[in-house]
């Protein structure tokens, strides 16, 4: 009797200690912070984990709930209620997502190792749930029948669409397998990313004596000098694979050994033949998605993705790109002759390879141009082009923004801003990370902590973050811009606005559109960046307080088309290359430096120009996300631009009503309408090419 009695009391302290854990667990809390910001003070590495498992056993109780349902499926009790749940799982990924692409630790690192084959197993437990899918086919059949809307038509027919495409319909056999492919496709993806992390990190060049920093200028040295004295390696200068290290480096350093050594470092990541390479993995994801795609009725990979975008099908994508190929190039070689020829004029015996590039380049502009971009960066200091994007938003849509510094962020470095829409409502937060750090990937994104939806018939409201790995500030000088930078700014604030903007009344129709669209409302920023109407508001000296003088503004305009053949070249290379992956028939025995070299050479690429992303570190399609769709920024650029020119032909860059025409069809409506059908809606017609050629100096 007392052993029973005291393994009842045990039992009865292990459900009390289960219980008191998940009370303190803030990710499984309701967030008691300004509106409802994620506490990242309170979070700890150690909470995922117990709060994932808790949030899959939550989600998995909602969908037997809809599956046992004795009513009649019908729009409310099955799509909604399936649109509904898994609230918690979704918050807690997206923290953690966001969390392990800006601030990662070896810890959530080996988190993510052990969570993400749950997470695969838990989505194929729903996305192959067969009694769940009959109650979603039966709503579909008699969908014609149900008084819906035609956003609910949409989420309907999305939703059954999702399913399908998922390869529900399949025998059984075939179902297991998917399941497989799924949750190893998952973790490939994964150590893909880790290893390119670990490969940008682990590449230092320590510079020591006054050759090795020849030409660097001061900018340059200063931020060289404080990565160093942070490594503990004071009186030396470090330079990194981060682009704001990196770049500056290739066009300024006067040691063609040393410009040598950290592109091939740089273009190489992953390809080295050491613990972090890729090319393996590489070759195994693109056969789990080659069986994937053939299983689901798809030639390749390259048709699964495009069935529901924009392009439809890989020929248009190839087509597209046949078109803009050849100007690119002889742009580019027209580039690489007026190079050589400063090689030549200062009698220097060798001729202009890949890591000479941005160099001459830089010559070339001062020379052509008469534009330094030393010149023109204090005035864009970070501060300032932040304005310039907060400016423009509210000449356009009357958007104000505020800091709110009591709103947690998960790093010092993070602003957090409350965003208001032209009649003042809350409208979202937005959080801004500028820098890079050791734990960031490379480059620049946009996302969601929340995406905003509707619920209970209650507006919830977006929070938004925009990442970059931005020059730092410098001594005593603020964080000085490159024009590159100052336009990816402008980019991934348009991703943000179009997250603000959107308004379907379901989490699956919120934002929804073409992966081939989603670039366009990021891109038309781009297009104000340097336009003189914004630059005369936000381009100010940091020093004087001058703003910038129209003889500035003067060469920045003559010189947009400069290194237009490079930029465009470099990257059609790399959407050639996506394509060709993904439609290729992909053995273990595929060699990846010969298929890439086969690719390049049947394109006519240049040897002096190497394709933006290699194989082994093309981020972009490590996961499904832009897999056989790196050529969107291109395709959308069409779009961008195009739409630009409805702007201009009104003879106001901010004409109000044509900014409210772009929010309603282009960011707002995604749930009814999308791709060229919200395109036609927004400017009459769909787009004409000329002014996207114009503007990349192609015609």
């Amino acid at each position: 009797m007392k052993k029973i009695s005291f393994c009842l009391i045990l039992v009865i302290m292990f459900i009390a200690g289960c219980s008191q854990d998940k009370k303190k667990n803030p990710l499984l809390l309701e967030f008691d912070t300004p509106f409802g910001a994620p506490p990242f003070e309170l979070i700890e590495d150690k909470h995922f984990l117990p709060a994932f498992k808790e949030a899959m056993n939550l989600h998995k109780e909602e969908i037997d709930a809809i599956v046992n349902n004795q009513e009649s499926p019908d729009f409310e009790n099955t799509i909604v209620a399936f649109d509904n749940a898994g609230e918690k799982l979704t918050r807690i990924s997206r923290i953690f997502g966001g969390l392990r692409s800006a601030e990662t630790t070896p810890q959530l690192q080996e988190i993510a190792r052990d969570v993400t084959p749950m997470l695969s197993e838990h989505s194929n437990s729903i996305r192959f749930n067969m009694d769940l899918f009959e109650r979603i086919e039966h709503v579909y059949n008699e969908r014609e029948n149900f008084d819906l809307d035609k956003e609910q038509m949409i989420l309907v027919e999305k939703i059954y669409g999702d399913f399908e495409r998922n390869g529900v319909a399949l025998p059984e056999d075939k179902r297991e397998r998917l399941k497989e492919i799924n949750e190893r496709m998952s973790m490939v993806s994964l150590e893909l990313r880790d290893n390119l992390l670990a490969e940008n990190n682990n590449f230092k060049l320590f510079l020591e004596d006054e050759d090795e920093i020849a030409g660097l200028p001061n900018h340059v040295l200063s931020a060289a000098a404080e990565q160093a004295e942070n490594e503990g390696k004071e009186g030396k200068w470090l330079i990194t694979l981060d682009n704001p290290s990196r770049i500056p480096f290739l066009q300024y350093s006067d040691r063609r050994d040393l410009r040598e050594k950290v592109l091939l470092a740089y273009v190489n990541r992953g390809d080295n033949g050491n613990e972090y390479d890729n090319k393996e993995l590489f070759i195994e994801l693109l056969q789990l998605r080659q069986e994937m795609s053939q299983m689901l009725g798809f030639n390749n990979y390259a048709e699964y993705f495009t069935d529901i975008q924009m392009a439809e099908n890989p020929q248009n994508v190839y087509d597209f790109l046949d078109e803009v190929w050849e100007p690119s190039l002889n742009r580019a070689n027209k580039e690489l002759t007026q190079m050589q020829e400063i090689i030549d004029r200062e009698g220097k015996d060798f001729d202009l390879k890949a890591w000479d590039w941005w160099y001459y380049a830089e010559i070339l502009r001062k020379e052509k141009y008469d534009l330094d971009e030393d010149e023109i960066k204090p005035y864009f200091t970070i501060d300032n082009v932040r304005e310039g994007n907060f400016i423009l938003a509210n000449k356009l849509y009357g958007l104000t923004f505020k800091e709110r510094p009591e709103v947690p962020v998960y790093h010092e470095e993070v602003e957090a801003y409350e965003v208001f829409d032209n009649d003042g409502s809350h409208l979202g937060i937005l959080y801004i990370d500028p820098h890079p750090r050791p734990g960031k990937r490379s480059g620049a994104w946009c996302g969601a902590y929340r995406m905003g939806h509707y619920k209970d018939g209650e507006r919830i409201a977006p929070i938004v973050y925009i990442v970059m790995n931005f020059t730092r500030p410098s001594g005593d000088n603020p964080a000085m811009l490159s024009w590159d930078e100052t336009t990816t700014y402008f980019h991934e604030f348009g991703h943000a606005l179009h997250n603000f903007f959107a308004e379907g009344r379901y989490n699956r129709t919120s934002r929804s559109v073409p992966r081939d669209f989603v670039e366009l409302p990021s891109q038309m920023l781009e297009n104000y960046a340097g336009h003189p109407d914004l630059l005369k508001e936000y381009a100010v000296h940091y020093k004087t307080g001058e703003v910038i003088p129209d003889e500035l503004i003067e060469k920045i305009r003559n010189s947009e088309h400069f290194n237009q053949g490079f930029i465009q070249t470099e990257y059609f290379a790399a959407a050639y290359l996506d394509m060709d992956w993904h439609t290729a028939d992909i053995t273990s025995d595929t060699d990846v430096n010969e298929f890439e070299n086969n690719s390049m050479q049947r394109i006519g690429l240049i040897d002096e120009i190497i394709p933006r992303y290699r194989t082994t570190n093309f981020q972009h399609i490590f996961g499904p996300g832009y897999a056989a769709g790196y050529y969107v920024y291109r395709w959308a650029g069409v779009l961008d631009a195009d739409a630009f020119q409805a702007f201009k032909e009104t003879g106001d860059i901010f004409d109000q009503e044509m900014a409210e025409r772009f929010r309603n069809y282009i960011m707002a409506k995604n749930s009814i309408y999308e791709g060229m059908d919200a395109y036609v809606k927004f400017r009459g017609n769909e787009p004409d090419i000329e002014p996207f050629l114009k503007r990349s100096g192609l015609k």
